[in-house]
C-alpha cells in the first residue's frame, strides 16, 4: 500500500477574523494557500467555498478564552515535501508573525500521521490525532517533525522512529 502524510495545525485567534488586528493574516491566506497548492508533493488541503478553511469548525474543546480556533489540514506525498514547504520562504514569512495573530499555546497544535494514498482526512480524524499526541506524545498514530515514524508498510524493514537529527528538521 502507498501512503501519504497528513498534517493538521490549529491556532487560537487573538481577535475575530474580520478585525483589523488580523487583517494582515487574512490577506496572507490566499498567497500562502496558492504556494502550497503549487508546491512539490502537495496532494490536498482542507478548504471551504472561499478557498481557505477559516469557516470550518472543529476543535471546540481547544477554544478556551480565545476569539476562536482555525484549522489547517493538508496531505503531502512525503514528509520531506511537507517539511520543505513549511520551511520555505512564503510560509516561513507568515509563520514568523504568528504571535501577532494567535495566542501562545503550551500544548501541541500540530500533528502529522500517515494515511493511505487517496484518503482525505476529516476534522474529526484530525481532532483524534492531535488529542492523542497531546495525551500520549509522539506515536505511530500521531507524531511531530521532531519524532517521525515511518509509513506502516516500511516499519518492518527500517527503524521505527527517525529523530529530527536524522530527518534534518528542527
Amino acid at each position: 500500500m502507498n501512503y501519504h502524510i497528513a498534517q493538521v495545525n490549529i491556532a487560537r485567534l487573538r481577535a475575530p477574523l474580520d478585525s483589523g488586528e488580523l487583517a494582515d493574516f487574512v490577506a496572507s491566506l490566499a498567497p500562502v494557500n496558492a504556494s502550497a497548492d503549487r508546491a512539490s508533493g502537495f496532494v490536498w488541503r482542507l478548504q471551504d467555498e472561499d478557498g481557505d478553511s477559516t469557516s470550518i469548525r472543529g476543535f471546540d474543546w481547544d477554544i478556551a478564552q480565545s476569539a476562536g480556533v482555525i484549522v489547517n489540514m493538508s496531505v503531502w506525498e512525503t514528509i520531506e515535501d511537507l517539511s520543505d514547504w513549511v520551511q520555505g520562504t512564503m510560509h516561513r514569512s507568515v509563520l514568523l508573525q504568528r504571535r501577532k495573530w494567535f495566542e501562545r499555546v503550551v500544548e501541541a497544535t500540530t500533528a502529522i500521521w500517515w494515511i493511505p494514498a487517496g484518503h482525505e482526512p476529516t476534522v474529526v480524524e484530525a481532532e483524534a490525532r492531535l488529542m492523542a499526541l497531546r495525551n500520549q506524545g509522539p506515536t505511530e498514530f500521531a507524531f511531530t517533525f521532531r519524532t517521525i515514524f515511518d509509513p506502516p508498510d516500511q516499519i518492518e524493514c527500517s527503524s521505527r522512529v527517525r529523530t529530527d537529527s536524522e530527518h534534518g528538521s528542527s
